[in-house]
Protein backbone atom coordinates (compact mmCIF):
# COMPACT_ATOMS: atom_id res chain seq x y z
CA UNK A 1 0.00 0.00 0.00
CA UNK A 2 2.82 2.27 0.70
CA UNK A 3 4.27 1.89 -2.64
CA UNK A 4 0.65 2.25 -4.59
CA UNK A 5 0.02 5.41 -2.34
CA UNK A 6 3.62 6.92 -3.08
CA UNK A 7 2.81 6.55 -6.84
CA UNK A 8 -0.58 8.35 -6.37
CA UNK A 9 0.75 11.57 -3.84
CA UNK A 10 3.83 12.39 -5.68
CA UNK A 11 2.48 13.20 -9.03
CA UNK A 12 0.58 15.62 -6.81
CA UNK A 13 3.56 17.57 -5.82
CA UNK A 14 5.92 17.62 -8.96
CA UNK A 15 6.61 15.65 -12.22
CA UNK A 16 7.84 12.39 -12.13
CA UNK A 17 10.53 11.02 -14.34
CA UNK A 18 12.36 7.44 -14.18
CA UNK A 19 14.48 6.28 -16.32
CA UNK A 20 16.94 3.15 -16.21
CA UNK A 21 20.09 1.94 -17.72
CA UNK A 22 20.19 -0.78 -20.78
CA UNK A 23 20.02 -3.95 -19.47
CA UNK A 24 19.11 -2.94 -16.20
CA UNK A 25 17.48 -6.18 -15.35
CA UNK A 26 15.24 -7.68 -12.94
CA UNK A 27 15.19 -6.05 -9.20
CA UNK A 28 12.85 -8.10 -7.20
CA UNK A 29 15.61 -9.91 -4.69
CA UNK A 30 17.57 -7.01 -4.75
CA UNK A 31 19.61 -4.65 -1.92
CA UNK A 32 18.13 -1.20 -4.04
CA UNK A 33 20.26 1.54 -2.51
CA UNK A 34 19.39 5.60 -2.87
CA UNK A 35 20.59 8.43 -1.73
CA UNK A 36 19.27 10.42 0.75
CA UNK A 37 18.85 14.35 0.79
CA UNK A 38 15.17 15.05 1.73
CA UNK A 39 12.55 13.58 3.99
CA UNK A 40 10.53 13.60 0.51
CA UNK A 41 12.84 11.15 -1.07
CA UNK A 42 11.33 8.07 0.19
CA UNK A 43 8.28 8.73 -1.07
CA UNK A 44 9.98 9.67 -4.57
CA UNK A 45 11.91 6.81 -4.70
CA UNK A 46 8.66 4.69 -3.74
CA UNK A 47 6.72 5.77 -6.32
CA UNK A 48 9.66 5.14 -9.24
CA UNK A 49 9.92 1.60 -8.08
CA UNK A 50 6.21 1.05 -7.92
CA UNK A 51 6.27 2.19 -11.59
CA UNK A 52 8.83 -0.46 -12.58
CA UNK A 53 6.35 -3.10 -10.91
CA UNK A 54 8.75 -2.95 -7.02
CA UNK A 55 7.49 -3.11 -3.75
CA UNK A 56 10.55 -3.28 -1.59
CA UNK A 57 10.76 -3.43 2.06
CA UNK A 58 12.67 -0.31 3.46
CA UNK A 59 14.83 0.14 6.09
CA UNK A 60 14.03 3.26 7.60
CA UNK A 61 14.49 5.02 10.33
CA UNK A 62 12.92 4.01 14.05
CA UNK A 63 11.49 7.33 14.97
CA UNK A 64 8.87 6.92 11.88
CA UNK A 65 7.46 4.08 13.64
CA UNK A 66 5.97 6.32 16.46
CA UNK A 67 4.34 8.69 13.21
CA UNK A 68 0.68 8.36 14.15
CA UNK A 69 -1.07 6.54 11.21
CA UNK A 70 1.96 6.16 9.49
CA UNK A 71 3.60 3.66 12.13
CA UNK A 72 0.82 1.56 11.69
CA UNK A 73 1.54 1.48 7.68
CA UNK A 74 4.78 0.15 8.33
CA UNK A 75 4.61 -2.15 11.17
CA UNK A 76 1.55 -3.51 9.02
CA UNK A 77 3.49 -3.91 5.64
CA UNK A 78 6.69 -5.43 7.40
CA UNK A 79 9.36 -2.51 6.98
CA UNK A 80 12.26 -2.20 9.35
CA UNK A 81 12.95 -0.06 11.77
CA UNK A 82 16.29 0.92 11.92
CA UNK A 83 17.66 2.22 15.59
CA UNK A 84 20.84 4.07 15.25
CA UNK A 85 23.45 4.06 17.99
CA UNK A 86 21.17 1.23 19.81
CA UNK A 87 22.16 -2.72 20.38
CA UNK A 88 19.13 -3.24 18.41
CA UNK A 89 20.46 -1.87 15.28
CA UNK A 90 21.93 -5.42 14.50
CA UNK A 91 18.52 -6.70 13.70
CA UNK A 92 17.73 -4.60 11.27
CA UNK A 93 19.85 -6.39 9.20
CA UNK A 94 18.76 -9.86 10.24
CA UNK A 95 15.26 -8.86 9.14
CA UNK A 96 16.38 -7.32 5.77
CA UNK A 97 18.33 -11.13 5.47
CA UNK A 98 15.07 -12.67 6.04
CA UNK A 99 13.09 -10.66 3.47
CA UNK A 100 15.51 -11.19 0.72
CA UNK A 101 15.09 -14.67 1.48
CA UNK A 102 11.59 -14.78 0.93
CA UNK A 103 11.93 -12.83 -2.43
CA UNK A 104 11.40 -9.66 -1.29
CA UNK A 105 13.83 -6.24 -2.64
CA UNK A 106 14.91 -4.22 0.26
CA UNK A 107 15.63 -0.56 -0.33
CA UNK A 108 18.19 1.49 2.28
CA UNK A 109 20.14 4.09 2.40
CA UNK A 110 23.68 3.53 3.21
CA UNK A 111 24.10 7.36 3.78
CA UNK A 112 22.60 6.78 6.60
CA UNK A 113 20.94 10.43 7.93
CA UNK A 114 19.72 13.22 6.20
CA UNK A 115 22.68 15.84 5.09
CA UNK A 116 23.19 18.87 6.75
CA UNK A 117 23.18 21.67 4.50
CA UNK A 118 20.96 24.34 3.28
CA UNK A 119 19.39 25.43 -0.36
CA UNK A 120 18.26 22.69 -2.77
CA UNK A 121 21.16 22.10 -4.78
CA UNK A 122 22.23 18.86 -5.20
CA UNK A 123 25.02 17.21 -4.02
CA UNK A 124 26.63 13.52 -4.65
CA UNK A 125 25.81 10.93 -2.17
CA UNK A 126 27.90 11.28 1.00
CA UNK A 127 30.34 7.87 2.75
CA UNK A 128 28.20 4.91 3.14
CA UNK A 129 27.46 3.57 6.36
CA UNK A 130 29.15 -0.44 6.59
CA UNK A 131 25.92 -2.21 6.89
CA UNK A 132 25.49 -2.12 3.28
CA UNK A 133 28.64 -4.55 2.63
CA UNK A 134 27.23 -6.57 6.00
CA UNK A 135 24.06 -7.37 3.94
CA UNK A 136 25.24 -7.71 0.91
CA UNK A 137 28.00 -10.33 1.92
CA UNK A 138 25.86 -12.14 3.99
CA UNK A 139 23.61 -12.70 1.51
CA UNK A 140 24.90 -12.64 -1.74
CA UNK A 141 22.00 -10.64 -3.63
CA UNK A 142 22.29 -7.92 -5.92
CA UNK A 143 22.63 -4.35 -5.58
CA UNK A 144 20.84 -1.85 -7.35
CA UNK A 145 21.83 1.78 -7.09
CA UNK A 146 19.00 4.09 -7.46
CA UNK A 147 19.84 8.15 -7.78
CA UNK A 148 17.11 11.10 -7.39
CA UNK A 149 16.98 14.31 -8.05
CA UNK A 150 14.46 16.74 -7.03
CA UNK A 151 13.52 15.78 -3.94
CA UNK A 152 15.08 18.80 -1.90
CA UNK A 153 12.77 21.30 -3.87
CA UNK A 154 9.99 19.51 -2.45
CA UNK A 155 11.20 19.28 0.92
CA UNK A 156 14.52 20.86 2.75
CA UNK A 157 15.83 23.22 5.00
CA UNK A 158 14.05 24.44 8.12
CA UNK A 159 11.17 22.94 9.32
CA UNK A 160 9.42 26.67 8.36
CA UNK A 161 11.28 26.50 5.04
CA UNK A 162 9.94 22.53 4.27
CA UNK A 163 6.57 23.43 5.47
CA UNK A 164 6.27 26.36 2.73
CA UNK A 165 7.56 24.37 0.43
CA UNK A 166 5.54 21.31 0.48
CA UNK A 167 2.46 23.84 0.58
CA UNK A 168 3.23 25.29 -2.22
CA UNK A 169 4.59 22.10 -4.18
CA UNK A 170 1.07 21.18 -5.67
CA UNK A 171 1.30 25.05 -7.23
CA UNK A 172 5.05 24.95 -8.51
CA UNK A 173 5.00 21.00 -9.44
CA UNK A 174 8.99 21.28 -9.41
CA UNK A 175 10.03 18.44 -11.59
CA UNK A 176 11.47 15.09 -10.15
CA UNK A 177 14.02 12.34 -11.62
CA UNK A 178 14.58 9.14 -10.24
CA UNK A 179 17.10 7.28 -12.55
CA UNK A 180 17.86 3.10 -11.80
CA UNK A 181 21.39 2.09 -12.90
CA UNK A 182 22.93 -1.26 -14.01
CA UNK A 183 22.77 -4.11 -10.68
CA UNK A 184 26.33 -5.18 -9.49
CA UNK A 185 27.52 -7.81 -7.46
CA UNK A 186 30.17 -7.85 -4.84
CA UNK A 187 33.21 -10.27 -4.94
CA UNK A 188 33.41 -12.40 -2.26
CA UNK A 189 37.17 -11.61 -1.83
CA UNK A 190 36.46 -7.69 -1.94
CA UNK A 191 37.34 -6.13 1.12
CA UNK A 192 34.83 -4.07 3.05
CA UNK A 193 36.42 -0.77 1.84
CA UNK A 194 36.66 -2.01 -1.99
CA UNK A 195 33.15 -3.04 -1.70
CA UNK A 196 31.79 0.18 -0.49
CA UNK A 197 33.73 2.45 -2.70
CA UNK A 198 32.67 0.14 -6.02
CA UNK A 199 28.79 0.62 -4.61
CA UNK A 200 29.35 4.25 -3.93
CA UNK A 201 30.85 5.00 -7.77
CA UNK A 202 27.52 3.12 -9.12
CA UNK A 203 25.20 5.10 -6.74
CA UNK A 204 26.94 8.15 -7.56
CA UNK A 205 26.60 7.43 -11.44
CA UNK A 206 22.89 6.80 -10.70
CA UNK A 207 22.63 10.48 -9.11
CA UNK A 208 24.66 12.10 -11.35
CA UNK A 209 22.70 10.67 -14.46
CA UNK A 210 19.17 12.15 -12.34
CA UNK A 211 20.76 15.51 -12.06
CA UNK A 212 21.49 15.94 -15.53
CA UNK A 213 18.11 14.64 -17.01
CA UNK A 214 16.79 16.97 -14.57
CA UNK A 215 19.63 20.08 -15.62
CA UNK A 216 19.36 20.35 -11.83
CA UNK A 217 22.17 22.83 -10.49
CA UNK A 218 24.73 20.38 -8.38
CA UNK A 219 27.28 21.48 -5.39
CA UNK A 220 30.65 20.64 -6.51
CA UNK A 221 31.44 16.54 -6.36
CA UNK A 222 34.79 17.17 -4.03
CA UNK A 223 33.11 19.41 -1.54
CA UNK A 224 32.28 17.93 1.97
CA UNK A 225 28.45 18.22 3.47
CA UNK A 226 28.64 16.69 6.52
CA UNK A 227 31.07 14.25 8.11
CA UNK A 228 32.09 10.76 7.78
CA UNK A 229 29.73 7.83 8.92
CA UNK A 230 30.75 7.31 12.54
Amino acid sequence: MLSRLADTVVPVFGRLDVTTDAGSGRITGSIIIANHTSLSDPAVVLAALHRLGTEPVVLAAAGLWRVPLLGGVLAREGHIPVHRHDPRAARALQEAQAALAAGRSVLLYPEGGLPHRKGVREAPPRPFHPGLFHLAHATGAGIVPVGQAGARALASGSPLEQAARVLTAPLRRPRLHVHVGGPLRLDSDLSQAQALAMTHSALTRAWHTAARRLGAPALPTGRRTSGPPA
